[in-house]
């Protein structure tokens, strides 16, 4: 049904397209944090998350009366339209210093895209669940395949076709359009469905027939679709974070992890012979030792290019994504449960979201959460693995493959564990005072001591802001920004009081 591809298509090109629009207005009104598009990614996982949650309930409690669905929704959609457009008023500006601007972003998000959001967010698994009911033999989840491929192509669309060529004020305008062309859209798709209810008397997915056949999934692979879905979200958002924080808050390194998130998804939807456990899961164990060699290393960019650490960071992250969402595709349901299965998958992420957004910043002084997203990537790995082991998925020989793998595997956490703790030992070590912020983290060092070199430096993240000698013979030189030959410098030079 060309009316469902393209709704589906549309809803998720727009979901995607509003996150780094939205993040670029109000950047600069919170001083170019990169908690500025943490918080924006946590809003719009708790707005998946409720999206999610509505469609399940539409479908859940309407699942013999389509009429009553599609009419609801309507009514939702309608609704949403009078919020249009999407841009931000001036009022909603912080207007001055004060405690963590949390909640002033997430007020301004809330009022500014909420409703929107949610309706195009319950698109996804709500229109699906239409197109299996009106379209019989064709799984309804290779839609969601085309549906990130849409998101995938709202976020690549940005940064080199709306950003460079529109102001902001223009990109909101033309996403509320696209909203309005979704909207007549999702009138058609509702359109199709009560037809198709009409001619056949009742929806082919709801006789005796697949009601006795398709069984829920057992309690054991929910658990695990949240949490394979939380630990990507953790992946993605402390990658994201780490690489900002070391390089520059620039909408490029927003983009490009969230994207590769997105590719899994796609991949990991479309087909199951694209996900091949031999390949990935075996990219991803190296490309994780890859990136911890680096965090224990502390290269500079002059020792390796950052080109080769963003590589090694999106890589990791890309594989190991792509493990999660592939052992969590290989779990799914029937299409008859579809809307379950994606608000557990909506629940991992919002949940992976708030551990990134809210609960690491109160509880760590430094950026963690990384470390924390790898070692529960490696349990949950293993764990699938397990289970499909336990569970006589495999033949004997498999069998005893797989238990020497497991030994290597658990002997590459404790190694793997080992150096993350070795990593944090020294970061903590060094420092005489840490601080987390919503601003990110501040760290004050303390080198050379007991020599004529004794410094204190003041870091954030890996970049040095300023060091000072502390020896009575060099403690009154100025280094780093403030040498003779530095702007500073040459203001006293020139400029003498």
């Amino acid at each position: 049904m060309p009316a469902y591809i393209l709704a589906i298509f549309l809803s998720a090109f727009l979901l995607f397209q509003v996150q780094p629009i939205i993040a670029r207005y109000i950047l600069p009104w919170y001083g170019g944090s990169p908690a500025v598009w943490t918080t924006c990614m946590l809003f719009f996982q708790v707005g998946l998350l409720v999206g999610y949650t509505y469609a399940h309930l539409l479908v859940s409690r309407f699942r013999d009366r389509p009429q009553w669905q599609a009419g609801i929704h309507l009514t939702v959609l309608v609704v949403s339209l009078l919020l249009l457009p999407i841009t931000p008023p001036e009022s909603l500006k912080p207007t001055g210093a004060g405690g963590s601007p949390v909640g002033g972003i997430v007020w301004l998000l809330l009022v500014t895209v909420g409703l929107p959001y949610v309706v195009i967010s319950a698109s996804g698994p709500l229109l699906q669940h239409w197109f299996g009911s009106v379209v019989e033999g064709k799984s309804p989840y290779r839609l969601y395949a085309i549906s990130n491929f849409g998101s995938l192509l709202g976020l690549l669309t940005y940064p080199v076709l709306f950003e460079p060529n529109f102001r902001l004020g223009q990109q909101t305008g033309l996403w509320s359009v696209g909203y309005g062309i979704y909207a007549v859209l999702a009138g058609l798709c509702a359109w199709v469905l009560l037809r198709a209810r009409r001619e056949s008397g009742q929806l082919d997915e709801e006789n005796a027939e697949l009601r006795t056949v398709a069984l829920p999934a057992p309690w054991t692979d929910r658990i695990l679709w949240v949490a394979l879905a939380a630990c990507g979200s953790v992946l993605l958002l402390a990658t994201t974070n780490q690489m900002c924080q070391d390089v520059a808050v620039v909408p490029f390194l927003w983009v490009l992890p969230l994207s590769l998130y997105l590719v899994t998804f796609i991949v990991a939807f479309d087909h199951a012979r694209w996900y091949f456990r031999p390949f990935w899961i075996p990219l991803a164990a190296v490309s994780i030792g890859a990136l911890v060699y680096l965090l224990n290393q502390d290269f500079s960019d002059d020792e390796l290019p950052l080109s080769i650490q963003i590589a090694i960071y999106s890589v990791a992250m890309f594989a190991s994504c792509m493990v999660c969402h592939g052992e969590m595709v290989r779990r799914k349901p029937h299409p008859r449960f579809l809307t379950g299965f994606y608000l557990a998958v909506s629940l991992g992420g919002a949940l992976g979201g708030m551990f990134v957004g809210l609960l690491a910043p109160k509880i760590f002084t430094g950026y963690w959460e990384l470390h924390v997203g790898l070692m529960a990537f490696a349990a949950l790995a293993g764990i699938c693995l397990r289970r499909d082991v336990s569970g006589g998925h495999v033949s004997e020989k498999g069998r005893a493959l797989a238990y020497s793998g497991g030994v290597f595997w658990v002997g590459g956490m404790a190694v793997m564990a080992f150096y993350l703790h070795a990593h944090f030992a020294e970061v903590k070590g060094s420092a005489i005072s840490s601080t987390r912020s919503f601003y990110g983290v501040l760290r004050v060092d303390e080198g050379d001591a007991f020599t004529d070199d004794h410094y204190r430096a003041l870091y954030h993240g890996r970049i040095s802001h300023g060091r000072q000698f502390l020896s009575d013979q060099f403690r009154r030189w100025p280094v780093s920004y403030y040498t003779e030959e530095s702007g500073a410098g040459l203001v006293f030079r020139y400029h003498p009081a």
